[in-house]
């Protein structure tokens, strides 16, 4: 399960990596479960922590952008077919603080004697994803 704070609660979140939204790396609430920070301190504790960036370049910007997007999606559900019973994954990036943002670089080359952009995306800052398990 995935599971981001906000405000004084943590909630259970889908992923929802827009590549033509204004918030590329985002999250919905799916309203699975809600727990109040107090609660899940409680309940859970920190096991480890996983940081993913990304990186994709390529000749169509929108492309390369999907690119991007699908890859930093398939991480995070790897992390989570990859939690053991009891353990969930919380986003561990504060919105205004260190929220991870594509970004991209824009590179003229010359292809067939004609200018053309070519694209390089990146995610910064990248996902922090807290691994926490239940307490004994």
């Amino acid at each position: 399960m995935l599971l981001r704070r906000y405000g004084s609660t943590v909630q259970s979140v889908d992923l929802d990596f827009d590549p033509r939204s204004l918030n590329e790396v985002s999250f919905r609430r799916n309203r699975e479960l809600s727990l109040s920070e107090e609660e899940f301190s409680g309940r859970y504790e920190k096991a480890r922590e996983e940081v993913l960036g990304g990186e994709a370049d390529g000749p169509v910007q929108s492309e390369a952008e999907a690119e991007l997007l699908r890859d930093l999606a398939s991480r995070v559900e790897a992390l989570m077919a990859q939690l053991e019973e009891g353990e969930v994954l919380v986003v561990e990036n504060e919105q205004g603080v260190d929220y991870p943002k594509v970004r991209d670089r824009k590179q003229g080359i010359i292809v067939n004697g004609e200018n053309r952009l070519y694209f390089h995306w990146r995610v910064d800052p990248p996902l922090r994803l807290g691994i926490y398990r239940r307490r004994a």
